[in-house]
């Protein structure tokens, strides 16, 4: 059987499946596979990078370690 051939058969059982769980199984194995190389960003998204790299450079930003140590704090004084 050619890679044709076996695209075209599969296709066609996927088109008879009902099973929407399984589906979306399918759905997360094919795009684990054809994940696209460049990851689109809308302006929104652009614009709060920008905005965390300038707070990173201005130091508003903690560590993980200290975050988890307060939140460690934290729920132990509850």
């Amino acid at each position: 059987m050619t890679t044709i051939e076996l695209k075209k058969q599969l296709i066609h059982r996927i088109s008879e499946i009902n099973d929407e769980s399984f589906l979306q199984a399918l759905k997360t194995i094919l795009d684990s596979k054809t994940q696209s190389p460049v990851l689109k960003l809308t302006e929104e998204q652009r614009n709060e990078i920008s905005e965390s790299r300038m707070q990173i450079e201005q130091g508003q930003f903690i560590e993980q370690a200290d975050l988890d140590k307060k939140f460690n704090e934290w729920q132990s004084s509850k």
